[in-house]
């Protein structure tokens, strides 16, 4: 039986760190956002009241009879599933460690278009953008960037992977993150990444996965848009 991943149509947003580790699984998964009426499916499937374990937002993923919300959670349980993530519990934990941080980045990320909150558009909040936005890029990428650096430093089995000699989950959601700020903020970006060559070297080894370059490659891949967490204002890019 096929996974259903469930997010909003039309971008790439958190549903993608999903669908990076079901393309490079090879599993069978329903992308639900492509499907016919995929908004309004969406929005059912949010306000069922038969489910014990309804998920607060999307993405997230359907598995039998069981539904697995919050993309952390979804890649803790598709990484043991899939052999991508370590064996033992301790390099197991770690790596969700990581995930989480990841997602804090994200989440900064997202707010430096909407600093005010997503009740608001850009437009109506260009000036705590900027203010938001300088931060980020003069603060919090480079703060990331080096410790996903140290990490890669330090990492006891090579600096291919941040955790062991495998790829991991952990290692395609980095990757998603570097593409995403790529496209949102390239001069910064690629002015720092200049400054982490195994981070940059990381980047790279993803991208030329074969599972991974073939759904880049594909139609299946949607584009970075102004409708997402990544988004880009040249203004906003300093």
């Amino acid at each position: 039986m096929p996974y259903e991943l469930y997010y909003w149509p039309g971008i790439q947003g958190r549903g993608e760190f999903v669908r990076l580790v079901l393309e490079e699984a090879g599993a069978s998964y329903i992308d639900m956002a492509r499907e016919p009426n995929a908004e309004a499916a969406l929005v059912a499937f949010l306000e069922r009241t038969d489910l014990v374990h309804p998920s607060f937002a999307p993405p997230f993923l359907k598995v039998g009879h069981v539904v697995i919300g919050q993309t952390a959670a979804i890649l803790l349980y598709l990484g043991d599933r899939h052999d991508l993530a370590p064996s033992d519990a301790a390099r197991r934990l770690w790596v969700h460690q990581i995930q989480l941080t990841i997602a804090d980045l994200v989440g900064e990320a997202h707010d430096t278009h909407h600093p005010l909150g997503g009740d608001l558009y850009y437009e109506e909040q260009k000036p705590e953008a900027s203010r938001r936005a300088k931060w980020f890029r003069k603060e919090r990428i480079q703060k990331y960037l080096d410790w996903f650096e140290t990490i890669l430093a330090r990492n006891p089995d090579g600096d291919s992977h941040l955790v062991g000699d495998a790829l991991s989950y952990a290692d395609l959601s980095l990757f998603q993150v570097l593409e995403g700020l790529l496209y949102a903020f390239p001069k910064t970006t690629k002015a720092l990444l200049a400054e982490s060559p195994r981070v940059s070297a990381l980047r790279m080894t993803v991208a030329q996965r074969p599972r991974i370059r073939a759904y880049l490659d594909s139609d299946r891949r949607l584009k970075f848009n102004e409708q997402g967490i990544f988004r880009h204002y040249p203004e906003l890019d300093g």
